[in-house]
């Protein structure tokens, strides 16, 4: 099981300059078009093939558009034993930085 933690929530631990590791899991055209500055970015489709670049122990903060992809790789990541957290609502509710480009 993992917890959720509100994009609001994750910006105010950014802006604390918190050690905070965050995983987007959407697709390249969707990364792309605007993600979280500093963020890891692993689809969705290939978070198994990606696990030895993960840190197990690390706290992630896992984001897609809505929360649902998230969710599904939270579920995944979990059940292997990664402490991982879902933000629901995506980058569809995130106001902070948003960074461009590949």
């Amino acid at each position: 099981m993992y917890k959720e933690q509100m994009p609001d929530e994750v910006l105010g631990r950014i802006n604390r300059k918190e050690n905070v590791v965050i995983l987007d899991v959407r697709e390249q055209d969707e990364w792309e078009s605007g993600h979280i500055p500093g963020a890891r970015h692993i689809p969705l489709g290939q978070i198994a093939r990606a696990l030895n670049e993960m840190d197990q122990q690390q706290e992630t903060i896992v984001v897609c558009r809505s929360g649902n992809r998230s969710g599904q790789a939270c579920d995944f990541l979990s059940s292997m034993g990664y402490y991982v957290l879902n933000m629901p609502g995506g980058m569809s509710k995130w106001t902070g930085e948003i960074a461009y480009g590949k």
